[in-house]
């Protein structure tokens, strides 16, 4: 009689217990090949990068992270789904809470859309001298939230991307060459052809300033006490200030040599003495 019993116990279970061991080796087995498509397509999206040099390796570093992170949620309710615990409900409560979620980090979203349109487009890379954001510096950093500077004083700027994505951002290191805009008084005493032959020779001597493009010297305004000479020499971008701050001070000095005034603003003032 036992052993009739025990046989029934056994019949009565082993069904339920071969349904176990079927889920259970069903979903190592799901995880395993779910695993190996999230490796294999993280891979395939990095792999892109090369074939797309002119796009940035941080976003197809992100792209590669999400796919595999939506490849193993598919995969771990597949997984759920197989021992019989309705996933319809757990999705609605995952897409509920990614929407509070969404709404909870709506500054974080916004930067990183900003940065994914920053990625693609490529307005500027690391490396370039920008002036976006109210900020101006060398681009050290870029990636899906933030844009790091380091200005010429060596301080660290890190400006969220969503303050730089849809403002105007003015890359100085774009065009190999840059002009380089200055502007000079002289006194309308002196002769404009010696003037400019005066600004010429010094930009001829300068070892950073090209011959091609050649030097701009033209006058551009007539001011109330200095005829103005507007001077845009070119150079390559990384001597661009080299430029800037080293050519008022020559042109001052030869200027000065070859007896040209500069003037300064000044007032007549006439005095009328009136008698009683």
């Amino acid at each position: 009689m036992q052993e009739i019993i025990e046989n029934i116990d056994i019949n009565q279970y082993l069904p339920a217990a071969i349904a176990w061991a079927t889920n259970i080796l069903l979903a190592i087995v799901i995880l395993l090949i779910g695993f190996w498509i999230a490796n294999s397509v993280s891979k395939m999206i990095i792999g892109l990068s090369k074939k797309s040099p002119h796009l940035d390796d941080t976003l197809f570093r992100f792209l590669s992270s999400l796919a595999r992170y939506v490849i193993l949620a598919f995969v771990f309710i597949a997984i759920l789904n197989r021992f019989g615990v309705q996933t319809a409900s757990i999705v609605a409560l995952l897409g509920a809470a990614g929407l509070a979620v969404g709404l909870a980090l709506q500054g974080a979203l916004s930067n990183l859309a900003a940065g994914v349109m920053l990625l693609i487009f490529r307005p500027y890379k690391a490396g370039d001298y920008i002036d976006a954001g109210g900020c101006f510096g060398n681009v050290t950093e870029i990636d899906m939230f933030t844009t790091v500077l380091r200005t010429f004083d060596h301080q660290q700027i890190i400006i969220p991307n969503s303050k730089i994505w849809g403002e105007k951002i003015i890359n100085h290191s774009h065009y190999e060459v840059r002009g380089v805009d200055m502007s000079f008084g002289v006194a309308y005493g002196e002769n404009t052809d010696a003037v400019r032959a005066v600004i010429d020779e010094v930009l001829a001597k300068h070892p950073h300033i090209l011959d091609t493009p050649a030097p701009f010297v033209e006058v551009s305004t007539l001011n109330d006490s200095s005829v103005d000479f507007v001077v845009r020499p070119f150079c390559k971008g990384e001597h661009y200030f080299s430029v800037l701050y080293s050519v008022p001070e020559q042109i001052k000095k030869a200027l000065d040599e070859n007896n040209i005034e500069i003037p300064f603003p000044h007032r007549k003032v006439i005095v009328v003495n009136e008698t009683a």
